[in-house]
């Protein structure tokens, strides 16, 4: 699944965050995947997995298309026999990661050097070969790829990454819902020219 890039706001492109929990059922994913193709939506990124309560997987997805359509994807996806429960949380104050496995190559002579790129990321080495080391990085999409980046010079074997995973930041005041937020906390979901997403803090 591709992620197109149309430049800036105005092109009526925008991204949507999703979180739906679902029944674990044979053929969910694929009925879901169906219906945005038919809607003609394009799925930025997925992330699927056991939720808190038995028998219902929680999915996250990042949902691009046309402006004016795409923000209308929780209530069709609420349509769906399987779907139990769906937000969109695209405008809410939200706590999210993407985590990345990267193996690289790492030669004794260089092994150092890729040691404290490590450090500086705050990475986790999870593996250690004779010729290779193995990476975990959570957190926005701009650092991931900058530690790809710096690593190619050394030869990456492997990069696998996740979708994004979010969930509703926690009220701070009593009374308060989750996810409730302040104009500046508000993320701005429309294309720019340059710009990777990043996770929040």
């Amino acid at each position: 699944m591709t992620t197109s890039n149309n430049g800036n706001g105005t092109s009526g492109f925008t991204q949507r965050t999703i979180i739906a929990l679902v029944q674990d059922r044979p053929g969910v994913l694929a009925r879901i995947s169906g219906l945005f193709r038919r809607r003609g939506f394009n799925i930025a990124s997925l992330a699927v997995g056991r939720s808190e309560i038995p028998g219902l997987s929680r999915m996250t997805f990042v949902v691009e298309g046309p402006s004016h359509v795409v923000q209308h994807v929780a209530a069709q996806l609420d349509r769906l026999v399987e779907v139990v429960e769906v937000q969109d949380i695209s405008d809410k104050n939200i706590v999210w990661r993407e985590l990345a496995l990267i193996k690289v190559n790492a030669p004794t002579e260089h092994r150092g050097e890729i040691l404290e790129l490590a450090g500086v990321f705050r990475v986790n080495v999870i593996d250690i070969g004779a010729k290779t080391l193995t990476m975990e990085i959570t957190g926005g999409r701009n650092k991931i790829n900058s530690l790809i980046e710096l690593l190619r010079r050394f030869g990456i074997r492997e990069v696998i990454r996740t979708g994004r995973v979010a969930t509703l930041r926690g009220a701070l005041v009593e009374g308060q819902e989750d996810g409730a937020h302040t104009p500046q906390d508000s993320v701005q979901h429309f294309y720019t020219p340059t710009a990777g997403d990043s996770g929040s803090v």
